[in-house]
């Protein structure tokens, strides 16, 4: 059962931190809806603090209260959807039936869908602009005391694919990816400099963490897409970046009944899935 409490504090950051000590949660197992802003007023007079709404899934059902025989049907009540606790649920779910299916692979082995075949990469691209993606990051990894070897392959003109292998590699890769993100856009920055020659496009990934990641946003997309129609009500989906708006939009442009947008300003740009009753 989806709850919530309601805190305040100086901050925003500040009342996060109380919600979370009191409920003895992680930021990752709750999601946040911000109710007021701390005002700061003037001459410290006047100000107001922030107050935050923490939703939380306690693991319980949902309490069902049986209706009386004699009562009329009643029409189905549509629930009101917040983006962040709608994906809350879903990945709840999605943890309920990884174990429902490990238990039924235990019970009895079932064929299972095939994973992606991995893109075929091909030699290590060595030109010009290549040598200065390996440089750049070489230094950077060193710098940031990372130990992985910079593999980098030309997808198609102007355009490179860079592997980082390793052990370990979690903290290049951050939560949700930002580290690796963070990475990608310095090394795009640093090739392109100049704009002396064409602009050259980079991506890096490492330990599959890009394949895994559009993965679970198809995933993400699909389920949203259904309660979208089921409910006929627009979700707004958490901040994503450029690439995972894309692979969004991507992933539902050819889906009955469903059309997609985003809206807001970056870094907090974020896609809506809207009911569209016109798309057939």
């Amino acid at each position: 059962m989806i709850k919530f409490i309601d805190m305040t504090g100086k901050t925003e950051d500040e009342a996060i931190r109380r919600a979370l000590a009191q409920l003895g949660m992680e930021r990752d197992d709750v999601s946040v809806e911000i109710l007021e802003r701390a005002k700061s007023g003037f001459l410290g007079i006047g100000g107001s603090p922030a107050t935050v709404r923490v939703s939380y899934d306690d693991g319980q059902p949902e309490p069902v209260k049986p209706e009386p025989k004699s009562a009329a049907p009643k029409a189905e009540k549509k629930p009101v959807y917040c983006a962040e606790v709608l994906q809350k649920e879903m990945r709840a779910k999605e943890k309920q039936e990884r174990e429902a299916r490990r238990g039924e692979r235990k019970a009895e082995p079932k064929a299972e869908k095939a994973p992606r075949e991995p893109a075929v990469l091909g030699e290590e691209i060595r030109d010009e602009k290549s040598e200065q993606i390996r440089t750049f990051l070489s230094g950077l990894l060193e710098h940031m005391d990372a130990k992985a070897e910079v593999k980098v392959y030309e997808v198609e003109k102007n355009r490179y694919k860079v592997i980082l292998e390793g052990e370990k590699l979690g903290a290049l890769i951050g939560r949700r990816g930002e580290t690796l993100d963070a990475i990608q856009q310095l090394t795009n920055y640093s090739i392109n400099r100049g704009g002396e020659s064409k602009r050259a496009r980079v991506q890096i990934d490492a330990e599959n963490y890009r394949e895994k990641r559009e993965e679970s946003l198809e995933r993400l997309a699909q389920k949203v897409a259904g309660k979208v129609v089921k409910y006929r009500r627009n979700v707004t989906l958490e901040p994503m970046n450029a690439y995972e708006r894309h692979v969004i939009h991507t992933a539902l442009q050819d889906t009955q009944y469903i059309t997609t947008f985003s809206i807001g300003t970056e870094p907090n740009r974020r896609v809506v899935v809207s009911y569209d009753r016109t798309k057939q």
